[in-house]
C-alpha cells in the first residue's frame, strides 16, 4: 500500500496543474464555480486510474492527464448538480458552491463543465475516446434517475441497487479505466479487461461507501446515517431491516417512505448496524467485485503499474473514510 500512496504523491501535482489548465479552457463566468469545486480536493481516483492504466499499457507522454480530468470535470459537474438537488450546505468540509453562488448560475456551470470535458476529449481526434465518455456521461446520468426514483422506497431489489451503482458510481470509473487504453492504441482483449476492472472496482466502492455512511462522525468526519435521513435503503440498511420483527418493520417503513426520520433515529440505526455486523457483511459482499476486478488485472501486462492497481483494490475494500 506504500507504494500506491507513493505514487499517488508522485501523480496528484501534475493532475491538478491539469485541472487548473482544463478550467481555464472555459468561459470566464464558469471558472469561479469550478475553481471552487476542485479546491475543495477530492481522491482523485478517476484521473490516477487513467493515468495508470495508460502507463500499463504503454503510453508514455504527459498529455495524458490531460485526457484524464476530463472525467473528474464530468464527476464535478454531477457534485454541483447533487448539491442543488439535494440542498446539501457543505461538500468535502467546505460550502456548497450553491450556497456560495446563485442557484442558476451552479447548474449552468456543473453544464459547462460537461460540455468543456466533452471538447477536451473530442480534441484527442478518437472517435473511440468521445464515446466511451458520452457513455459514461449518459450512463451516470441513468444512475442518478435511478437513484432519485428509489427514494424513499423500501420495495427495491438488490439487483435494482446494483443497477444504480452501476450507472451513478461504477461506471464513471469503468470509463477512466477504458479511456486509458484506448489512449494507449491498446488491443480490445487488453481494453475489455481494463473496463472491467474499473467497473467492479467502482461497484465495491460504492458498497463500501455505503457500508462507511455507518461508521461514527469522529472516524469519517462525514454525519452518521446520512443514508437513513436522506431515504436511501442502500445494503446496510436493506440488512437492517429484513432483521427487524412485522411491527418494527411497519413503523421503520412509515418513517423512512414519510421522511420523518431524525438525526437520533439515524444515529441509533447506525449503532445497531454497526453491532448487527451489517457493515462488515457488506464489505465481505464489496470484495465479491474486487476480486472480480482482480482477475481482470490478470489479463493486463505484468508491469509495476498492475501491482498499484491491485493494491487499489486492497485500497477500497479497507478505506475508513
Amino acid at each position: 500500500m506504500m507504494q500506491l500512496k507513493a505514487r499517488l504523491a508522485l501523480e496528484l501535482p501534475g493532475i491538478n496543474r491539469a485541472l487548473v489548465r482544463a478550467v481555464e479552457t472555459l468561459p470566464q463566468p464558469v471558472r469561479p464555480v469550478a475553481r471552487h469545486i476542485f479546491d475543495a480536493g477530492g481522491k482523485r481516483l478517476r484521473p490516477l486510474l487513467t493515468v495508470m492504466t495508460a502507463r500499463l499499457l504503454g503510453y508514455a507522454r504527459d498529455d495524458i492527464r490531460d485526457l484524464a480530468v476530463t472525467l473528474e470535470m464530468l464527476h464535478a459537474a454531477t457534485l454541483l448538480h447533487d448539491d442543488v438537488l439535494d440542498n446539501a450546505m457543505s461538500r468535502r468540509g467546505k460550502p456548497a458552491a450553491h450556497t456560495l453562488f446563485d442557484v442558476s448560475s451552479v447548474i449552468l456551470a456543473g453544464d459547462a463543465l460537461l460540455a468543456g470535458a466533452n471538447a477536451l476529449v473530442a480534441a484527442r481526434g478518437d472517435v473511440r475516446l468521445t464515446r466511451c465518455f458520452s457513455e459514461a456521461t449518459s450512463r451516470t446520468a441513468a444512475g442518478e434517475i435511478l437513484e432519485i426514483a428509489a427514494q424513499r422506497r423500501v420495495d427495491g431489489t438488490n439487483a435494482d441497487y446494483e443497477d444504480m451503482v452501476r450507472g451513478k458510481t461504477a461506471w464513471l470509473i469503468r470509463a477512466a479505466c477504458e479511456m486509458g487504453a484506448l489512449a494507449a492504441g491498446a488491443e480490445d482483449g487488453a481494453v475489455a479487461a481494463a473496463a472491467a476492472y474499473g467497473e467492479n472496482l467502482g461497484m465495491a466502492f460504492q458498497m463500501v461507501d455505503d457500508a462507511l455512511d455507518f461508521a461514527p462522525e469522529s472516524v469519517t468526519g462525514k454525519p452518521t446515517g446520512g443514508d437513513v435521513r436522506e431515504g436511501k435503503l442502500t445494503p446496510p440498511l436493506r440488512r437492517y431491516r429484513d432483521g427487524l420483527d412485522e411491527a418494527e418493520r411497519a413503523a421503520f417503513d412509515a418513517a423512512f417512505c414519510a421522511g420523518m426520520m431524525t438525526e437520533a433515529d439515524a444515529a441509533d440505526i447506525a449503532g445497531r448496524i454497526r453491532q448487527q455486523g451489517h457493515d462488515e457483511a457488506v464489505r465481505r459482499q464489496a470484495e465479491e467485485f474486487l476480486d472480480v476486478a482482480r482477475r481482470a488485472l490478470e489479463n493486463l501486462p505484468d508491469r509495476p503499474e498492475r501491482e498499484l492497481m491491485r493494491q487499489m483494490a486492497d485500497y477500497v475494500r479497507d478505506r475508513k473514510k
